[in-house]
Order: C-alpha cells, then sequence, then structure tokens
C-alpha cells in the first residue's frame, strides 16, 4: 500500500505521493505557467484557427482542477484500502464468502486509486508539456496533435494516426 505525505510550505499544502513531487495547485493557478504560455507557438493542425489566450488559459486551469480532483479520488481510495486492511484482520470466524468478499473489495479499491494514480501522471506531464514544451505536439512523430483533440483530451501525447497504430499493436 502506497501512503501520501503532505509537506507544508510557505501559503499551501503540497500534495505529494511517493517519487513524485507537485506545485500546490493554489500556486500553479496564482502565478503558473499558463501566463508564460505563448498560444501563437502552441501547433495546430491546417485548417484549425490558433490557440488564444482565454482557451491555453481555461486548458490551465482545466488542468489544475483534474490534478485536485485525482488527488482526492487517491487520498479517498487509500483511507478506503486502509480501512478495509484493518478490518481483514478482524474476519475471525468469517466464512469463505465473507472473506471472498473483502478480498474483492479491497482488490476493487487498489485498481481504482491505480488508475487515479495513473491519470494523475498523464495530467501532470500535459501540465509540465503546456507550461514548457510539446503542448500538442506527438510525441512518436512530431507533427500537430490538434487544437480540437488537445481541447477534448488534453493529456493527449499522440496525434490520431499515432494513437490508433498504438492500439493495434
Amino acid at each position: 500500500m502506497t501512503t501520501t505525505a503532505r509537506h507544508k510550505t510557505s501559503n499551501d499544502t503540497t500534495i505529494v505521493a511517493p517519487g513524485r513531487t507537485r506545485a500546490p495547485a493554489a500556486a500553479a493557478a496564482r502565478g503558473g505557467g499558463a501566463e508564460s504560455v505563448d498560444p501563437a507557438e502552441l501547433p495546430v493542425r491546417p485548417g484549425e484557427d490558433a490557440w488564444t489566450s482565454e482557451e491555453v488559459h481555461e486548458l490551465h486551469a482545466e488542468l489544475i482542477s483534474e490534478l485536485d480532483r485525482l488527488q482526492n479520488e487517491i487520498d479517498t481510495a487509500e483511507a478506503a484500502i486502509t480501512g478495509l486492511m484493518r478490518d481483514s484482520n478482524d474476519g475471525a470466524g468469517d466464512d469463505q464468502v465473507d472473506a471472498g468478499t473483502k478480498n474483492i473489495s479491497r482488490e476493487s479499491e487498489l485498481a481504482l486509486a491505480n488508475n487515479a494514480r495513473d491519470s494523475l501522471a498523464q495530467t501532470e506531464h500535459a501540465l509540465a508539456r503546456l507550461e514548457g514544451v510539446g503542448f500538442g505536439t506527438c510525441e512518436s512523430c512530431g507533427q500537430a496533435i490538434g487544437k480540437a483533440r488537445m481541447q477534448a483530451f488534453p493529456r493527449a501525447t499522440l496525434c490520431v494516426q499515432c494513437k490508433a497504430k498504438q492500439e493495434r499493436r
């Protein structure tokens, strides 16, 4: 089981999963990278309108909100897992059905937490690309992913063609 550590900074609480560091969402929203992004530098596919500052800010805010939601989901799942682990020791006298139900519940919560961790990592990567270099560029072929795809799924790292190739493998 993985635990979540909370580190206090001067203004905010930063939630840090093991092996990860992340700026507090409030700090990122205040003076984060959205202001440093030049919308004209974000790639678009032929026929698409260029990015606007408003669209970039909206996307940035959506990613920050998603980070917070996912971290809360992870915290909730970990609390449930802790409770299920504690309850599993109290199972003296449980029949096989009760023990099986507890195992299924525990495995389900672990799967939910792992999925949320994967989504959190993808969202952190998307935010880093938006604030740095590479947002909207396919990590496989280097072509523009497309503004419409990025607005629909900001965590996308592959264009539609490369994603289709990946899924065929």
